[in-house]
């Protein structure tokens, strides 16, 4: 992933130097538990760690060793021995390369999960504080993008807190089934490897042993874990693409934060662009899309192909770091999130009170008005508000009033009091659950 979108605290999970640290961890484990077993002596055990503990592996010989090999482990393993000297042919005993690759990748993936974690938290904060900040902030709730009835902008954040909720469930399981190890040698049978060795290791990496492998972890997980990074993706373009409705001109109910010196446009100096919520749509599709492949991997050939390995290289670090940067980018956007109630409660009021038809038709049923008579009195009055609102479909000056209507319209003023009529325009009847939304959402 380009530095542009990356964080170093992820971007550290992926580099060779890491990866080799990692790569000589499960063999050095993996040869005390063969010395525990007395099928290599104790002292070379001990004599591996000493070598090589704190050695900085040299990534550029490595790579030299692995143009003559074509095999990167055996490459690594070659450079190790340079370190470690005779004691040398006791690492790897018994294993196979992907017993290191892919007991490496789920140590990788746990760690980026718990750095995912922590981003899911601070961003779970975030959305919580706004929420109560606007619990009661009265807002026009759209479907099919125009006005329905009116919520509160607190409603709006406290359901995107409940989504990456959930996805923070699923994040906690999709660690779980990738965490594991395996070290069961050629075709995972344990043929020169006890399965001891692989518990040992799995205990010191802080993964669970694999089951059953065949010669390498079944990749359902890894498609699992890649599925979750797009589900969580999903969520961050869903909310992006609110802010991003919310902050068109005609509707500036709220926008990014605009930094001092920020400038919108090369060519307009007026612009306030969404740039941040338009990158993170952009940034979860990419997540999205790398979640297919890893789905392809199930299907390897027999015991073992390769056809997995290229495919993981790119999408383990590139969806790990992608995802990483797009949640701290959408924290930040939350608590720097300019909000305008002024103008929430101009665009509740645009239709002359046509949000509030719902309540005037199950007043009306209540009276003893068929359900589809009320609904014919009720539009026919609101279908004048559309046309007074808008000419032309521009916003006219003259904006319909739909209280004024009803009660010079005989037969709903025959069946509603002008009292009754205006009780049910009453906005904050709306919001006389808001508190137990919030006790849902908030109680854990």
């Amino acid at each position: 992933m380009i530095p542009r979108y990356s964080r170093p605290e992820m971007t550290l999970i992926w580099e060779p130097q890491t990866r080799f640290r990692i790569w000589f961890e499960i063999e050095a484990h993996a040869c005390d538990a063969l010395a525990e077993l007395g099928v290599i002596p104790r002292e070379s055990a001990k004599n591996i760690w000493d070598k090589a503990n704190n050695v900085i592996f040299d990534v550029a010989r490595i790579d030299e060793i692995e143009r003559v090999t074509k095999h990167d482990v055996i490459a690594f393993l070659t450079h190790l021995a340079e370190f470690i000297g005779p004691d040398s042919r006791f690492v790897h005993q018994g294993m196979t390369s992907s017993d290191v690759l892919d007991t490496c990748l789920s140590v990788q993936l746990a760690r980026a999960a718990d750095l995912l974690i922590a981003d899911l938290d601070a961003l779970l904060d975030a959305l919580k504080k706004r929420a109560y900040e606007y619990k009661f902030t009265p807002t026009i709730g759209r479907s099919h993008g125009i006005h329905a009835e009116p919520v509160t902008f607190g409603l709006k954040l406290a359901q995107a807190y409940a989504e990456f909720s959930r996805n923070r469930e699923r994040l906690i399981q999709a660690r779980k089934e990738i965490a594991v190890c395996a070290i069961s040698g050629a075709v995972g049978t344990f043929a020169n490897i006890d399965p001891y060795v692989e518990a040992h290791v799995a205990s010191k990496m802080g993964l669970t042993a694999e089951p059953i492998s065949t010669q390498v972890i079944p990749r359902d997980r890894h498609a699992a874990f890649f599925a979750t990074l797009a589900v969580v993706a999903s969520s961050i373009e869903r909310l992006a693409i609110e802010v991003r409705h919310l902050q068109r001109t005609e509707v500036l109910e709220a926008e990014e934060y605009f930094s001092a010196g920020q400038k919108g446009s090369s060519a307009m100096p007026h612009k306030r662009n969404p740039v941040l919520t338009e990158n993170l749509t952009g940034l979860a599709r990419l997540v999205r899309g790398m979640a297919l492949p890893a789905m392809e991997n199930v299907a390897l050939w027999h015991e073992r192909d390769i056809s997995h390995s290229s495919v993981e290289r790119m999408i383990a670090p590139d969806a790990t770091i992608t995802l990483d940067f797009a949640l701290v980018r959408l924290t930040n956007v939350i608590q720097n999130l300019l909000v305008y109630p002024d103008n929430m409660q101009k665009n509740l009021d645009k239709l002359g009170g046509l949000v509030h038809s719902q309540r005037i038709l199950l007043a009306l049923t209540q009276k003893g008005v068929s359900r589809e008579e009320a609904y014919a009195l009720v539009q026919r009055n609101a279908m004048k508000v559309w046309k007074t609102a808008f000419e032309g479909g521009v916003l006219s000056e003259r904006e319909g009033d739909f209280r004024a209507l009803l009660g010079a319209d005989a037969e709903v003023s025959a069946k509603l009091t002008s009292a009754e009529l205006d009780a049910l325009f009453d906005l904050s009847y709306h919001f006389k659950h808001v508190d137990d939304i919030f006790e849902r959402v908030f109680a854990s």
